[in-house]
């Protein structure tokens, strides 16, 4: 049987299955086989190969000799691979019509879904405290011109050389702007209140003020950082909002600057 591999193959390739292909075979060896020569002959077991047989008959490529014992022969090879390609053919021509109304069906969805975005793909949310402390050092990264910030408990003060301090420093060497409001309990906070210090020395304008609503970032009018405090009271969770929308932005830019306006500069015992 290892000699017929490549023909069956070939059989198999035309759209015949493995059965079928080694049943066909053996049938071209002789004019007839009844169904369990043929079985024993190719190999297949017994009761599989009448529904093998059924099969070849209605692919017209065997023919059934009715009688006492019913015997089985093939058609000519040239025209059973002709009708096997033809069946290929019209397989072929069938997923050529399918695939072309598929394509029709979905170029005009695929086009319009170019003009479509998910919504609030521009907001990104943040509960884990790593995720907003590597947002907040990425909007100020992404400062160019700009960076105002509300500053409220529970503060935060990093070293004399965190990324915050040397963004400011860049911001104000090239022109940029950098501001802060805090609230007056940084006043009683040492180390903030040295923070403070130290941002000023690096160029940030800072004022204090008795309120503010939420902690805030606002980078070149175009990136915003904010935190929403859970209105549970009592609970102390918080969700930040990283936000890539210019007119939501350039909105909060304007309440900071409203706020900025009616705050008290940096009293003595703050100053740089």
């Amino acid at each position: 049987m290892d000699t017929e591999e490549g023909p069956v193959n070939d059989l198999v390739a035309l759209g015949l299955a493995r059965y079928e292909a080694r049943v066909y075979l053996a049938l071209v060896r002789r004019e007839s086989y009844t169904a369990a020569e043929v079985a024993r002959a190719a190999d297949v077991p017994r009761q599989r190969v009448y529904d093998v047989l059924d099969a070849l008959v209605r692919r017209r490529l065997a023919v059934a000799h009715p009688g006492r014992v019913a015997t089985f022969s093939a058609i000519a090879p040239e025209l059973a691979v002709a009708r096997l390609m033809a069946l290929q053919r019209e397989q072929l021509e069938r997923l050529d019509r399918v695939s072309s109304a598929l394509t029709a069906a979905l170029v005009p969805v695929w086009t319009d879904g170019r003009d479509q975005t998910v919504p609030l793909d521009y907001v990104e949310i943040l509960r884990d405290p790593k995720s907003i402390a590597e947002a907040f050092t990425d909007i100020q990264a992404h400062a160019q011109h700009e960076l105002l910030s509300f500053c409220k408990p529970p503060f935060v003060a990093p070293a004399a050389n965190t990324p915050g301090i040397k963004v400011t420093r860049r911001l104000h060497r090239s022109g940029g702007t950098v501001r802060a409001i805090y609230t007056h309990d940084a006043l009683d906070d040492a180390d903030v209140l040295e923070n403070v210090r130290r941002f000023g020395a690096a160029g940030e304008e800072c004022r204090f003020t008795a309120e503010l609503p939420l902690k805030l970032v606002v980078a070149d009018a175009r990136l915003v950082l904010c935190d929403m405090p859970d209105p549970v009271a009592g609970t102390g969770a918080t969700t930040a909002l990283y936000i890539e929308h210019p007119a939501l932005a350039a909105c909060l830019r304007l309440a900071f600057l409203t706020v900025w306006d009616g705050a008290q500069t940096v009293p003595a015992a703050a100053a740089p």
